[in-house]
């Protein structure tokens, strides 16, 4: 008996010695997370932060009759429906490219992991130089007898951006997938070589029921990723690009500097709602599809 209470004892002494290291993590996140949050959703339900009168969802609907916010979410929706998918895929097949003995491996990994290595306004810079109304890829357009194209202020210029967008976060990307392969067991694979399954089964029956986890952290990841490209943008820009790069964050921004907090925190509440419920949709796919690994 005098062992068992000691036990209890001890269990109890370690659950609080856990909670009192828990507690500074959980204030940080009240202090600097919920509590702005909720302050967030209490100005996007008044009128302006003077009389504070309750209006209800009348700043939701002004919001979805405003042109700017229409174009912006239409944009960024395009935006991450090319890009996170493109992220996801790319860096999956590059990472399996590297795990095969290819000539010029290193220089491969080098060119995709570059981009980690230098600040985002060196980048900018490198994609000024090559999309500029005069930059190096209208010179080469120029020299096969082609007309240049102002890029950047052209239809074309959510393409340019995407295409820095992969260049920017491929090589992340593709070091969890390698980390993801090399962890898949080498007895299953070796078992499905002597029963004869062929490349693409392998692929669909076992690699890709392993990697789950790390598609759904690169799926998110990437997610993420696609709505911080208001940097990229803005320095190639400013705060008012051409219609088809005008951004969720470009509208955020301009109606801070506005000072229409009403409308900011109702399209903050917005994408918060959504992100919330494409993460839950993710989270439940993953749990379907990688129980199995799991357990």
């Amino acid at each position: 008996m005098k062992n068992k209470a000691k036990d209890q004892c001890g269990r109890r002494g370690e659950r609080i010695f856990s909670n009192i290291c828990v507690l500074p993590s959980f204030l940080g996140v009240m202090l600097f997370f919920l509590v702005p949050f909720c302050i967030v959703i209490y100005y996007s339900l008044i009128n302006n932060p003077v009389l504070k009168d309750f209006v209800g969802l009348e700043n939701y609907t002004k919001l979805f009759s405003n042109a700017a916010f229409i174009k912006a979410a239409k944009n960024t929706a395009f935006f991450s429906l090319v890009s996170v998918p493109l992220a996801v895929i790319l860096s999956l097949g590059l990472a399996m490219l590297l795990e095969r003995n290819i000539p010029g491996k290193s220089i491969f990994r080098t060119f995709f992991l570059s981009p980690l290595m230098v600040p985002t306004a060196s980048v900018v810079l490198v994609w000024q130089v090559l999309f500029h109304n005069h930059g190096t890829v209208n010179q080469i357009i120029e020299a096969c007898g082609g007309h240049s194209i102002d890029w950047i202020k052209s239809a074309y210029g959510q393409v340019v951006i995407i295409c820095m967008f992969l260049w920017k976060n491929l090589g992340y990307n593709m070091i969890l997938f390698m980390a993801a392969l090399c962890a898949i067991p080498r007895d299953i694979i070796e078992v499905a070589d002597l029963e004869g399954a062929g490349a693409w089964y392998k692929f669909i029956h076992i690699k890709l029921r392993y990697l789950s986890p790390t598609i759904l952290f690169v799926l998110i990841l990437s997610m993420i990723n696609s709505f911080k490209i208001f940097r990229e943008v803005y320095l190639l820009t400013g705060n008012y690009p051409q219609d088809k790069l005008y951004m969720l964050q470009h509208f955020m921004n301009n109606t801070f500097n506005s000072l229409d907090y009403q409308k900011l925190s109702a399209a903050a509440v917005l994408l918060a709602l959504l992100m919330i419920v494409i993460m839950a949709a993710l989270l439940m796919a993953e749990n379907i599809f990688g129980k199995d690994v799991e357990s």
